[in-house]
């Protein structure tokens, strides 16, 4: 087998072994990178969405409390107005979802799900846990959503949500004395969701992995035509041109040119030796011929 195979070989061996590394290690740290950015886009639209709630509990509400008492505006309901900002912004985002599931609500719209459901009585089950990450299978796609706990800690929650005596008339007769009462300070029956599609980011994350492996693997073709030429010009070559003198010395050939190298490394060493020995061949040769 020539040097010239044994040397790709090794080489081929040794960059097949870093591709897939690379290949492993970019694709994982890649798919974290977009998992970590959907969910980032999530906690900003939950923190916005809390701010409009605290928004509407600190300067709606106060302004429309006398308004209750003849008309019920679903516009002082701090729930009702993060809904609305998200309708708005589901206009431009129609992937994401928001809702303010709720086990026992006042207005049916809020009402969870199963799988909502679920996560209220994890919450209940769990009253430390603060955030909950998952995914989830969809009709639309694999979906990662982040739920939070909705505690009640403010009393005035309780004017609305105690009993349908204490809560508000017009209250009443726009949603009915059947649900959303009964709640008490404390409880956790309501979990704050944030559903975001995970296709987007994850294709982004494969194209961003498909342009880095054909880069890396352009690379490593360049390493290699490089190598190569490099060992063609500096070894094999000289190699082959001292072996081709050697055996027409070996032939008895005494008359061929010397071997030129210039510089100092391995080869040139090489070419010196032999040179020394064909002129010590040469003048052993003479030295035996007959007088």
């Amino acid at each position: 087998m020539k040097l010239l195979v044994k040397f790709n070989l090794v080489l081929f061996f040794v960059f097949a072994i870093g591709f897939l590394v690379a290949g492993y290690v970019s694709r994982g740290l890649l798919q974290h990178n977009a998992k970590l950015e959907i969910e980032e886009n999530a906690r900003i639209m939950m923190e916005a969405a809390l701010a409009v709630r605290s928004y509407t509990n600190t300067q709606i509400k106060p302004l429309l409390q006398t308004q209750v008492k003849y008309s019920f505006l679903p516009q002082q309901v701090p729930a009702y107005s993060a809904n609305q900002y998200f309708s708005q912004l589901r206009k431009t985002f129609p992937d994401y979802t928001y809702k303010e599931a709720t086990l026992n609500p006042t207005n049916p719209v809020d009402r969870a799900a199963d799988w909502e459901a679920d996560i209220v009585r994890y919450f209940q089950q769990s009253p430390d846990q603060k955030e909950l990450v998952r995914e989830r299978d969809t009709p639309n796609g694999r979906m990662l959503y982040i739920a939070r706990p909705m505690k009640i800690y403010d009393a005035k929650c309780l004017d609305c949500h105690d009993t349908p005596q204490r809560a508000p008339a017009t209250m009443v007769d726009r949603y009915g004395g059947d649900n959303g009462f009964g709640w008490k300070m404390g409880d956790t029956l309501t979990a704050q969701i944030i559903s975001a599609p995970m296709q987007l980011p994850i294709q982004r994350a494969a194209t961003a992995f498909r342009v880095f492996m054909g880069s890396l693997a352009a690379v490593f073709a360049a390493i290699v035509i490089v190598l190569n030429a490099m060992l063609i010009l500096v070894v094999i070559r000289p190699v082959n041109r001292l072996s081709k003198l050697a055996d027409e010395v070996s032939l008895g050939n005494m008359e061929v040119k010397e071997f030129q190298v210039s510089g100092k490394d391995e080869i040139s060493v090489l070419a010196e030796s032999f040179g020394r020995m064909r002129k010590s061949l040469a003048r052993a040769m003479k030295m035996l011929e007959p007088t």
